[in-house]
């Protein structure tokens, strides 16, 4: 490491308000080990927060935290390589490279008495949860990040940077379909009674999450059902059609006369936001079976008012809001959701390369992304390499 205790961040002091700033380079504990940081995925909640549109980071009342109050530093979605480590870290050596679980827990601050969620497999609700990039806790847009060291996964493989930064995004598909799969809900993927089998699966959205569903459930869950993606943008709609999907565009026929044509009236038994907008929340009653199980993945939902949930309530679904990536811990005390995405990805068992379709290089970059790359044509992913093109 650097002798000086300085380093350069890129902080959010207000809405559209990032700079570079030389701040403190945060403090390691003992249990901890300082990641230089690599590669950062730019995440759907950091535009939000970016943006104004959100902001996690609550008082003790449950209010936001003004950015002009505490700036953040942003970035969750973090890989990065250890270069120093406390003295009570005995698994772990500089020069290993990890990626992240953003999240303290019960088990990563070390408490003795695990919480009712941490002890039941539910540490991204642990009752005293905080979360790095997220809820005010300096995160990853910066040159170096202190973390528990039983946070860290270690990579073994030789997959760049690029790729091991979307262990985080995978991760928070795997504990959703894990939500899911574990259900009392009335249509199921692996039910024995043919009229209790989820027969059409639609998911709206195609971007990052939308294309890793897919690949989750043909994949992992050998789902050989209808799979059903509705994506405006073409270029995702060409990935989600590579993945195993079918695809419609809803920007030229319109989704639900489709779904109804497709089913034959049926409606799907199994639904996913994977887009987070209001049109698509205010159709979901015309989309799915009754009694379907429908999964809010997606956050945001602009221009959809609330009286939207009376027509879903009315068709009774099972109504699943799994957030986060963190669940349960191996016996290392590390997260097994993100030990699992890891090898998913190392082993080549789920791509991701193809979805990371804008690649920036440096702190000062990020701006750009957020502001020109978001949301543009054939956009999917932006990452953004810390420490230069060689990461």
């Amino acid at each position: 490491m650097a002798d000086s205790k300085m380093m350069k961040a890129s902080v959010l002091e207000a809405t559209r308000t990032m700079k570079i700033q030389d701040v403190p380079i945060p403090v390691m504990g003992r249990r901890d080990a300082m990641i230089r940081v690599d590669a950062v995925g730019l995440c759907g909640s950091d535009y939000h927060i970016y943006t104004g549109e959100a902001n996690y980071h609550v008082d003790e009342r449950g209010l936001p935290v003004p950015l002009e109050v505490h700036p953040q530093i942003l970035g969750h979605e973090v890989t990065g390589t250890i270069v120093d480590v406390g003295d009570g870290v005995k698994d772990l050596a500089a020069g290993d490279r990890v990626v992240i679980d953003q999240g303290l827990s019960c088990v990563s601050e070390g408490k003795e008495h695990l919480c009712e969620y941490c002890s039941t497999g539910f540490s991204h609700q642990c009752e005293w949860y905080r979360e790095f990039g997220i809820t005010g806790l300096p995160g990853g847009l910066a040159e170096f990040i202190a973390i528990p060291a039983v946070n860290l996964i270690q990579v073994h493989s030789d997959r760049p940077a690029v790729e091991t930064v979307m262990t985080e995004p995978l991760a928070c598909v795997l504990h959703s379909l894990e939500t899911v799969m574990t259900a009392p809900a009335r249509y199921q993927f692996n039910a024995v009674d043919p009229d209790q089998r989820v027969r059409c699966a639609l998911i709206c959205g195609a971007g990052p999450a939308g294309l890793l569903f897919i690949q989750a459930l043909r994949k992992i869950y050998n789902y050989q059902g209808s799979l059903v993606v509705s994506e405006p943008d073409p270029v995702k709609r060409k990935l989600a059609a590579e993945y195993g999907a079918e695809t419609i565009d809803p920007g030229s026929i319109d989704l639900v006369d489709e779904m109804l044509t497709r089913t034959g009236g049926r409606r799907c038994e199994f639904f996913i936001d994977a887009a987070g907008v209001g049109l698509i929340f205010e159709q979901i009653p015309a989309l799915i079976r009754t009694q379907a199980t429908v999964l809010m993945y997606a956050h945001g939902h602009g221009g959809a008012s609330l009286e939207a949930m009376n027509a879903v309530q009315f068709r009774v679904p099972t109504l699943l809001c799994p957030c986060g990536a963190s669940g349960g811990f191996d016996e290392d005390g590390r997260p097994s959701i993100y030990r699992r995405s890891l090898q998913l990805i190392e082993d080549g068992s789920i791509e991701v390369a193809d979805l990371v379709t804008h690649l920036e290089s440096g702190l000062e970059s990020v701006p750009s992304s957020f502001d020109q790359a978001y949301g543009s044509p054939g956009y999917i992913k932006a990452v953004t390499l810390i420490q230069g093109p060689g990461s």
